[in-house]
């Protein structure tokens, strides 16, 4: 029998450090002086509570190792509990939010998705405003740690590449796991200290560069105005991009980089494809702009690496309503959402490897063609990739494909539109943010959408922050008969 109780002790351990973790916004809440610091206090002693109970009554069950069934359910099992309990803050807070607008906003935060249900955010009190951004920012190292350590186990989507021995991205010089997790803390503390000290130098207040920073080195895309990162521009766009380019690589190229290696993040095709995909985008994009406004190439060029590289990585800022650029640069930036960034970083989508091992594949099935006798090996970082990661990885494409399509009619018999449809299923799943059209594009908001929609959507981001596999899999019978 599947024994839940080593399961139920990390979430439990974990809810009560999201409880602690309500104290901040409660500290900045009591120095505002508006009087909203106590929806803090009551939904943290809810959540340690609650979460202190669970590991305690789960604590007999504590095992060196987890099976194959509960590193599943884990995985999963964490990104439902917490958003539950982070939904707290947003129901009993100034927005005094329903439970299905409350639990979407807190599960766009922690899958660093950045779709969000609410409006008027300038007006928010200070502790809620920052509560969504400290939601992003654990959602943001969480994802590198289950993106290191528990998909690659669990052989999703490819994600085994990273994992076998001869695909060790770590390099024999790094130390024990337990130590690169904490290595990678470090970085990711760092970068966002950096972040929002830039932010601060080019002259946003203190609260907005913490809360941006949060939410930029996450990629996550919240913001603390309605206008998104459109209440700010010039050098400041470019200093978002860049951190959201840092963010979208692989930390455990850092890791290596402050154990003194510093040729691999370089070597790495995933960094070179990334990058490069990004800039011919962004010239494409850019010359485009310019044909309609050619005295502003500044202006184009600027507003086409932020935007391109805010959707690329899965940000979701937006600093100008790119619906009014046309229909070509709209379609592009539909596509551009489903790319996605490194493996093992903070951002989403199908990320790049998956194409660089989908095209190679299909290089490989081209050469049998016109040499049936010949024998051809895929191959990745000048290494043989395996028949089983090929498979995961093809079953991943179709799986995402399929699941598309499918949301994408279940919110058309909602009453949505085709647009609304299309767009906001694709963005859910790639926990992009911002969708297309008057109503989810950049200069709107989730809010309108019925409830059902909104329940639909908000599955959609867990399945998509999971790489939809390890949620699927405990869907199945076979999975509970093991």
């Amino acid at each position: 029998m599947l024994d839940l109780r080593p399961i139920g002790y990390v979430i439990g351990l974990l809810v009560a450090v999201l409880g602690a973790a309500m104290l901040l916004p409660m500290l900045v809440d009591v120095a505002e002086g508006r009087g909203h610091w106590p929806v803090f206090i009551q939904s943290s002693l809810i959540t340690i509570l609650a979460g202190g109970l669970i590991a305690l009554a789960c604590a007999n069950g504590v095992k060196e190792g987890l099976t194959i069934q509960q590193t599943f359910l884990l995985t999963t099992g964490v990104w439902v509990a917490l958003p539950l309990f982070g939904a707290l803050p947003f129901m009993f807070g100034a927005t005094e939010a329903r439970f299905v607008d409350a639990f979407f906003e807190a599960m766009s935060g922690l899958t660093t998705t950045g779709s969000t249900v609410l409006s008027g955010l300038q007006d928010l009190p200070k502790g809620l405003l920052l509560w969504r951004g400290i939601l992003q920012w654990l959602g943001g190292i969480g994802i590198i740690v289950v993106a290191m350590v528990f998909l690659p186990e669990l052989r999703v989507g490819g994600m085994q590449i990273f994992k076998s021995e001869s695909f060790d991205t770590m390099g024999k010089i790094l130390p024990r796991a337990g130590q690169i997790a904490s290595q990678i803390s470090s970085i990711y503390l760092g970068l966002t200290m950096a972040c929002a000290l830039s932010y601060l130098a080019l002259g946003m207040n203190a609260f907005d560069a913490t809360v941006h920073a949060l939410t930029t080195i996450s990629t996550g895309g919240f913001a603390n105005y309605d206008e998104s990162f459109g209440m700010f521009s010039g050098n400041m766009e470019y200093a978002a991009a860049f951190f959201m380019v840092v963010a979208a690589l692989p930390f455990v190229r850092y890791v290596q980089m402050i154990n003194g290696q510093t040729l691999p993040i370089w070597r790495d095709s995933q960094v070179r494809v990334f990058i490069a995909t990004l800039l011919v985008l962004v010239v494409i994009m850019t010359i485009v702009l310019s044909q309609v406004a050619p005295d502003q190439w500044g202006k184009s060029f600027r507003e086409a690496l932020f935007n391109v590289t805010s959707i690329m990585t899965g940000t979701g800022y937006a600093s100008a309503d790119y619906m009014t650029w046309g229909s070509l640069l709209v379609s592009m930036f539909f596509f551009i959402g489903l790319i996605g960034g490194c493996a093992g970083s903070t951002t989403c989508s199908i990320k790049i490897f998956r194409y660089q091992l989908l095209f190679a594949s299909i290089k490989m099935q081209l050469r049998k063609i016109r040499s049936p006798n010949g024998v051809f090996v895929v191959r990745y970082e000048k290494r043989a990739v395996g028949d089983d990661v090929l498979s995961s990885v093809i079953s991943f494409f179709m799986f995402f494909i399929v699941t598309l399509g499918l949301l994408a009619v279940a919110l058309s018999l909602t009453g949505l539109d085709l647009i609304t449809s299309l767009s906001g299923a694709a963005t859910a799943l790639s926990n992009v943010g911002p969708g297309l059209g008057p109503e989810i594009g950049p200069a709107g908001n989730f809010a309108g959408l019925n409830d059902t929609a909104k329940w639909l959507l908000t599955g959609a981001m867990l399945l998509g922050r999971l790489e939809l596999l390890a949620v699927y899999a405990i869907l199945t019978v076979k999975f509970w008969r093991d």
